[in-house]
């Protein structure tokens, strides 16, 4: 997959006067707004395919029930199974995709409305003790933006994501799709149950390796406007108190 860095951000032209204050404030608060639309767009449209998809997915498994139970699961059932679980197994990539891409553009949205946030803060420095979002759009301030109170393990961020979720549901029908194929083709029991645990296994770590691949891809073609400063040592944590870059009382004052 290639990797399209980034264009150097423009510079003024030095002859051009400072907009007023306002007007800067004006024109990030109208990015602002157009960034959270688009992000709203996307998760509701990825929200609603994967709805559909579990729909079709359901509505396929209960007619396979219903037409092997009036078949007697006859040769022809046989053929309507391998029929559907293909078109269940496409639509689900298909749908995995787009989830993985939805996925990446709100990483996209979060970042451009933490790099928002820094430059209202250089506007206004006081300003920065009241963001809970970070405003640093970095690595480390995309974690803090998804989550304030501090950091989260990365499994349990990752495991409840829906690009586990859907990629979890797709590998079990494409599990299912590998060992009916081999029923199909006479193989014995076992080797159906272990064509099928194996295929469904290895679809999964695959798709995890993929998004896992983006997701690295991405940060390596970015480069951050805001950078997070490095930690300052200081005395340990207490409770109610950020010792994070985001912290109110390492805020610039200039």
């Amino acid at each position: 997959m290639a990797n399209h860095a980034l264009p150097p951000l423009p510079e003024q032209p030095p002859d051009q006067p400072d907009a007023p204050l306002g007007v800067r404030a004006q024109l990030l608060a109208t990015e602002h707004w157009g960034l959270l639309a688009s992000r709203s767009t996307a998760q509701s449209e990825v929200l609603m395919r994967i709805s559909m998809f579990l729909t079709l997915t359901s509505a396929a498994l209960v007619s396979l029930a219903l037409v092997g139970q009036a078949t007697g699961f006859s040769e022809s059932f046989t053929v309507l199974a391998l029929v559907l679980l293909a078109v269940v197994v496409l639509v689900g990539f298909l749908t995995q995709l787009r989830v993985f891409n939805v996925g990446m553009e709100d990483l996209m949205y979060v970042l451009a409305m933490n790099r928002l946030r820094g430059a209202y803060a250089e506007i206004d420095p006081p300003i920065a003790r009241y963001f809970m979002a970070s405003r640093y759009d970095d690595l480390a301030g995309s974690v803090r933006t998804y989550y304030f109170f501090g950091a989260r393990s990365d499994f349990s961020q990752v495991a409840g994501s829906s690009m586990v979720f859907i990629g979890a549901v797709n590998s079990a029908l494409f599990g299912l799709l590998v060992s009916t194929v081999a029923g199909v083709l006479a193989a014995p029991t076992p080797i159906v149950i272990a064509l099928g645990a194996a295929g469904g296994i290895a679809c999964f770590v695959l798709s995890m390796w993929a998004g896992q691949r983006a997701y690295r891809a991405a940060w390596v073609s970015y480069r951050p406007e805001f950078p997070s400063p490095p930690a300052a040592p200081g005395p340990p944590a207490t409770p109610g108190r950020s010792t994070g870059p985001d912290d109110p009382n390492d805020r610039p004052t200039g």
